[in-house]
C-alpha cells in the first residue's frame, strides 16, 4: 500500500525568540508578558502581514513564520529589529525585550497548517546563534537576496549547528544606513581579518555619526559632534580612546561593530546618527560591546539649531557623562567573569566598586579586601588608594569612630591627591575623605576643581563637588553642581549625593520641608545608606512633622543602631548646618 502523498514546498522560514526571556520573566513576569504582547500587536505582527508572511505558530516567547520570498523575510526581519531598537532607546538594558532571528530557505513539509523538516530546524538553529537584536541567515538565504536589498551582510564563516550534520555557512544581516544611499558602501567582509590586541585598559572607538537628514551640508555638524565626543572621552584617563583619524576611515561604510573591534583593537564602540528637520535636530547614540555586539546604552537628544555649537557642546557633555558609568558597569561585569588566578590590580579595583554602593561598613570591608589586593600588585595605584581611603571613612563614620580608620583614610586620600594623578574620580573621592575626616575644606575644594578641569563631564566629580560645597556652606554652587550632575548621569551609582547635597543646602537656608523631599529622593537612589534616613527624619522634625519623622528614624536605627549625634559634629559640616542637625536630632531623642 502506498502511503498518502506528503505535501512539500520551498519556503523562506523565519524563527524568532526573545533573548534572556527567563531572566525577564523572573524579574517581572506580568510586565514582560504585557510588553511582549504590545510589541506583537503593534509592531511584529503588522510587519509580518505587510511582507506577506504567515505565522505558523507561537511558543511563549518565540514564533515560526513562513514567507514565500527570502527578500520579504529578511526585509521584514530588518524592519522589526530596527523598530524594536528604537522602542528600546529609553528602556534600561536589563528590561529590554530583544528578538533573535534566524532565516533559512529550504524544503519544508506541510501537515495541518504546521511545517516541519530541515528547513525549519536550520532556521531555528540559526536563531540560536544570532545576537540579541540581530539576524542570522543561512548561505542559501544569502544567495537568494544578495544585491536585492539595502542590507549589509557579514560573513560568519561555517557554523556547527546543533543536530545539523554538516557545518553551514552563515551570515549576519543588518540594515545599511539608508538615509544617504549615495554615500553608503555596503561591504561584505571576511570573517577572519587581522586583529589588534586589546590594550591593558578599557578601549573605545567613536565611529562617524550618520548624517540621516539627507542634507550633505549637515555633515560638518555630525563630524564635529564625533570630534568633540572623542576629545571628551579622552579626558577619562582610565579609558583608551582611538584617535579621530583612525575612526573616520569607516565614514560612509556600513560596518559591523565586531569588525571595528577587531581592526582597531577596542572593546567598545560608540555610534550614532544626526537627523535635521527644519530648525530642529535629533541626535541618537548607542554604546556597544564590540566582541558580541551587545548594546550597553542608547539615548536620543533633541534640540533647536538656533545655536548649533551650543547644542553640540551640550550633547557632547551628556554623552561623555553617561558613557563613563555605562562603561564602568560593563567592565565590572567583565571582571566578574574572569577566573581569580587571572586578576590584575585593575580587576581587583573593579570588583571592589559594587560594594561601595551602599556606603555602609559591612560592604566597605568587603571592598577594602579587594582594594588591598590591588595595592599589593600596584602600590602606587591612585584609584585604589582613593577608594580604600573611602572604605576607611565609611567604617569610621558609621562603624564606631575608630581612630585607626580615620588615620588610614586620611593617609590613602592624601597619597592619592599628592600623587599628581590625572584621574578625576580618584581626586573627587579623595576630596570627600579629606573633607570628612580631616575637615580640610580648602584641600577638598581644590581637588574637586582639579578633577573637573581634567574632565568637565565627570559625574562623580560633580556629585562629590555638590556634596563638598554643601558641607562648606555654598548653596548656590551646590545647586549648579547637583543639577548638572543629574542631567549628565541620572542613573549614576552616586546620584544620591546630588539630592543629599541639595537637602543639606535647604537645611542651611531653613527650607525644611524641601530638604525632607530631597532626602527622600536620596533614599530612593540608595535605600541602604543609613545617614540619608537620619537627615530626612531630622528635616521633618525641624518642619514640625514629628510623627512622620519618628517612622523614618526607626528605619534609620535599624540600619545603624549605634548612631550618635556626635556624627554631625565630626564630619566636616559648617556649624550653621551641624547645629541645626543636632537640634533636630534632640527633637527625636537621638543619643548624643
Amino acid at each position: 500500500m502506498i502511503g498518502a502523498r506528503v505535501e512539500r514546498r520551498l519556503a523562506a522560514i523565519l524563527a524568532a525568540d526573545v533573548a534572556g526571556y527567563s531572566r525577564l520573566m523572573g524579574a517581572d513576569e506580568e510586565g514582560t508578558l504585557a510588553r511582549l504582547k504590545a510589541f506583537r500587536k503593534t509592531l511584529v505582527d503588522p510587519k509580518i502581514a505587510e511582507y506577506r508572511g504567515r505565522i505558523v505558530k507561537t511558543t511563549g516567547d518565540g514564533m515560526l513564520v513562513e514567507f514565500g520570498s527570502a527578500v520579504d523575510a529578511v526585509r521584514c526581519a530588518v524592519e522589526v529589529q530596527r523598530a524594536m531598537g528604537l522602542s528600546n532607546v529609553d528602556v534600561p538594558q536589563i528590561k529590554r525585550i530583544e528578538f533573535r532571528i534566524g532565516i533559512h530557505v529550504g524544503d519544508i513539509i506541510i501537515d495541518d497548517d504546521d511545517i516541519f523538516g530541515d528547513g525549519v530546524n536550520i532556521a531555528a538553529r540559526l536563531e540560536g546563534i544570532a545576537d540579541a537584536g540581530g539576524i542570522c541567515i543561512s548561505d542559501d538565504a544569502h544567495r537568494q537576496i544578495r544585491g536585492k536589498t539595502e542590507i549589509a551582510y557579514d560573513d560568519m564563516g561555517h557554523q556547527s549547528l546543533k543536530n545539523i550534520a554538516e557545518p553551514m555557512r552563515a551570515w549576519r544581516a543588518r540594515p545599511a544606513p539608508s538615509a544617504t544611499p549615495a554615500s553608503v558602501m555596503v561591504v561584505e567582509r571576511p570573517a577572519h581579518t587581522p586583529s589588534l590586541a586589546l590594550p591593558d585598559k578599557p578601549s573605545i572607538a567613536v565611529l562617524p555619526f550618520q548624517n540621516m537628514s539627507g542634507d550633505p551640508e549637515q555633515d560638518y555638524f555630525a563630524d564635529g559632534m564625533v570630534e568633540d565626543i572623542t576629545t571628551g572621552l579622552s579626558r577619562i584617563k582610565w579609558l583608551f580612546v582611538i584617535a579621530r583619524n583612525s575612526s573616520f576611515t569607516y565614514k560612509g561604510k556600513a560596518v559591523d561593530v565586531r569588525q571595528v573591534g577587531r581592526e582597531l583593537g577596542v572593546r567598545y564602540v560608540l555610534e550614532g546618527g544626526v537627523r535635521k528637520t527644519g530648525n530642529r535636530v535629533r541626535i541618537t547614540a548607542q554604546l556597544v560591546e564590540a566582541e558580541n555586539a551587545r548594546h550597553l546604552w542608547a539615548d536620543r537628544f533633541d534640540g533647536a539649531l538656533e545655536d548649533v555649537f551650543d547644542l553640540q557642546d551640550q550633547i557632547t557633555e551628556r554623552v561623555v557623562g553617561i558613557v563613563e558609568p555605562s562603561l564602568q558597569r560593563s567592565e565590572i561585569e567583565r571582571s566578574r567573569r574572569k577566573p581569580p588566578e587571572n586578576l590584575d590590580a585593575y580587576d581587583f579595583y573593579l570588583r571592589a566598586l559594587p560594594h561601595m554602593a551602599s556606603v555602609m561598613p559591612a560592604d566597605a570591608k568587603v571592598a577594602a579586601g579587594f582594594l588591598n589586593q590591588a595595592l599589593e600588585l600596584d602600590p602606587g595605584y591612585a584609584a585604589a588608594q582613593a577608594m580604600l581611603a573611602w572604605c576607611h571613612e565609611i567604617c569610621f563614620m558609621r562603624g564606631g569612630f575608630d581612630e585607626a580608620d580615620k588615620t588610614a583614610g586620611l593617609k590613602y586620600a592624601r597619597s592619592a591627591i599628592a600623587s599628581g594623578t590625572d584621574d578625576s574620580v580618584s581626586l573627587a573621592v579623595s576630596a570627600l575623605v579629606v573633607s570628612h575626616l580631616g575637615k580640610e575644606r580648602e584641600t577638598a575644594a581644590s581637588a574637586i576643581e582639579r578633577a573637573l578641569s581634567l574632565n568637565p563631564s565627570s559625574g562623580v566629580a560633580l556629585f562629590f563637588g555638590a556634596h563638598i560645597n554643601a558641607f562648606n556652606g555654598n548653596p548656590a554652587t551646590v545647586s549648579t553642581y547637583a543639577q548638572r550632575a543629574l542631567r549628565l548621569s541620572p542613573f549614576d551609582l552616586f546620584s544620591y549625593e546630588a539630592h543629599n547635597a541639595m537637602g543639606l543646602a535647604a537645611i542651611q537656608e531653613g527650607r525644611y520641608d524641601e530638604a525632607a523631599s530631597h532626602f527622600g529622593n536620596s533614599i530612593q537612589a540608595n535605600s541602604r545608606f543609613s545617614t540619608l534616613y537620619f537627615f530626612q527624619a531630622i528635616s521633618m522634625a525641624l518642619a514640625g512633622r514629628l510623627e512622620e519623622a519618628g517612622r523614618i528614624v526607626r528605619r534609620a536605627l535599624e540600619l545603624e543602631p549605634g548612631f550618635r549625634n556626635k556624627f554631625f559634629l565630626d564630619i566636616g559640616l559648617i556649624p550653621a548646618i551641624a547645629d541645626k542637625l543636632v537640634e533636630g536630632a534632640h527633637l527625636l531623642n537621638l543619643p548624643d
